[in-house]
């Protein structure tokens, strides 16, 4: 019996055969050629294949796994076509006169390179893309045909890492659980995993050895293990036959009331990435959605988001949700979430530097355009707006200004506008301790208690090293959440929580004896968190 920890990405328990899942490796040599132009016009017809079958697996995942998980397909098109990386090809054909199966390979190695040696994790997870569209080019400049299939019964896949491409071409029937040594909690086999609602571990220490093995993955603990002891499965084997029955029971929960023994009632909202995540929002019977992250629009773009763009997907979001509230936060980029085109600095201390209202703030046109799609879709439904990352009362007045301005400008350009909430969100210390001033300015306060805890505790959550002194349980977090809850009240305002913490289940007792008035998790955790409400006095 072997035993591995790793990364979990999602709770659960799976039991069955491992399959070690192996890539058909194209085996590139440089040959030279004397025909540039007949070489170049090779890459370009592969290409096109490429963009061929990246938009038939955008309409496969589509079907499978919702808009938010297809979405890559359409990322990987977008570097397909990227300049930098064609004319990268084009010209190490032209100049080396080399054949295109190579100057395509070398291109996406290099390529691959630079984005593994960013420093932002979202950049760094996009170095698997970009080997994934240089192997489909090169697979078919070779001639040879995609990955391996599944074994015909249900298997846990372990690998090195895994693509995007070859996870959603994957029979999903046959899928218990995902284990890779590489990837992380930003990689498409985690999305793939929340999407699907499997266990799947990453960062574990993998053999070959152990394919056709009895495997079985604890996403609860984190735990891989291989060729259980009888009694260790045994356990295992009762442990899942109760998270299934316990997985039964929760969708009892549907259309109950998030309300205690004691008949004290609590709001219990969703945190979305995109339009993509409402199937599971609706499926999970969330009273409305707490935090819409509307940086998607930018980072799954080459350009600045337009209005009617913006417009069009807030406008999705509110109608589908059919009158329950949607707080949406604006733009929240910088620190771990960079983009290309918004051309930032690169800062020794992203986390304390030029991010979300700041950048806003600084770049009121790009601030006024989401303002003016947001206002604009409140007249379809229950839409509200928050602000991340405040720190002084300045900023909000700053803040209301613009708002009043914006929402001027559009009722005498004719547009009719919902009644719109406007919070911020109370993320650093800073925004805690004055938030008895900041309740006077604002309809609510919604903690994010990830950037809280980090700033709070002075600890880069992105770095693994600092994993041991990480506390979100701090009773200094704890008592900012109490300060601010109890502000907001004293100011006539409501309070939630729409970090990580929101979910925990072992505080959930905690924040309801606090005052707590909302919380906002991962759609997949909203029935669990009803039923600890419903069972606290």
């Amino acid at each position: 019996m072997e035993k591995r920890s790793g990364k979990k990405i999602f709770n659960g328990i799976a039991i069955g055969k491992i399959q070690f899942y192996k890539k058909k490796e194209n085996l590139v040599e440089r040959t030279k050629v004397t025909d540039v132009e007949a070489e170049i016009n090779r890459y370009e017809k592969a290409k096109e294949e490429a963009m061929e079958q990246l938009n038939a697996l955008y309409e496969k995942a589509l079907v499978e796994v919702g808009e938010s998980s297809a979405e890559i397909f359409n990322v990987h098109a977008m570097m397909l076509d990227d300049d930098d990386y064609n004319e990268s090809v084009r010209n190490m054909i032209t100049t080396q006169n080399v054949n295109a199966e190579y100057a395509t390979a070398m291109t996406g190695d290099s390529f691959s390179e630079i984005f593994a040696n960013m420093d932002d994790e979202y950049f760094k997870a996009r170095a698997i893309d970009i080997k994934d569209i240089t192997n489909r080019v090169v697979t078919i400049l070779c001639g040879n045909s995609e990955s391996e299939q599944l074994d015909d019964e249900p298997v846990i896949i372990v690998a090195d890492d895994l693509a995007p491409s070859e996870t959603v071409q994957m029979d999903k029937s046959k899928l218990l659980a995902f284990v890779t040594k590489l990837g992380s909690a930003n990689s498409h086999t985690a999305i793939l995993a929340r999407t699907m609602g499997i266990p799947a571990l990453v960062g574990v220490e993998i053999s070959e050895e152990w394919d056709g093995k009895t495997g079985v993955v604890d996403g609860y603990e984190g735990v891989f293990v291989v060729d259980p002891e009888a009694e260790v499965l045994a356990e295992y084997v009762k442990k899942k036959a109760s998270d299934d029955e316990q997985k039964e029971l929760l969708q009892t929960l549907k259309g109950k009331e998030n309300v205690t023994k004691s008949g004290k009632k609590i709001h219990l909202y969703a945190n979305i990435g995109n339009p993509g995540d409402l199937v599971s929002v609706l499926e999970n019977d969330a009273g409305g959605i707490g935090l819409f992250r509307s940086e998607f629009l930018y980072l799954e773009s080459d350009h600045y988001p337009t209005e009617e763009e913006q417009f069009q997907a807030y406008k999705k979001v509110v109608e589908t949700m059919g009158g329950k509230k949607v707080i949406i936060r604006t733009l929240d980029i910088g620190a771990d979430k960079q983009i290309g085109y918004f051309d930032l600095d690169k800062e020794e201390n992203p986390a304390l530097g030029y991010r979300a209202i700041r950048i806003c703030l600084t770049r009121p046109e790009i601030f006024k355009t989401q303002l003016r799609a947001l206002f604009r879709a409140s007249a379809y439904g229950s839409l509200a707006i928050m602000y991340p990352m405040i720190i002084s009362v300045d900023e909000v007045r700053q803040i209301k200004e613009i708002s009043m301005a914006v929402k001027e400008e559009l009722k005498d350009e004719g547009f009719k506008i919902g009644e719109v909430e406007e919070g911020i969100m109370i993320e650093t210390p800073a925004a805690a301790l004055i938030s008895d001033e900041l309740a006077k300015e604002v309809d609510f306060f919604s903690i994010g208690t990830n950037d809280l805890t980090q700033y709070t505790l002075a600890i880069d959550r992105q770095n693994a090293k600092l994993d041991p002194f990480y506390n979100s349980h701090h009773p200094a977090i704890l008592r900012f959440i109490q300060m601010v809850t109890d502000n907001a009240h004293k100011a006539g305002i409501w309070a939630g929580i729409c970090g990580e913490l929101g979910a925990d289940i072992t505080l959930t007792e905690t924040f309801l004896k606090m005052g707590v008035d909302e919380l906002s998790v991962s759609p997949g955790c909203i029935l669990s968190i009803r039923k600890k409400i419903r069972e606290t006095e």
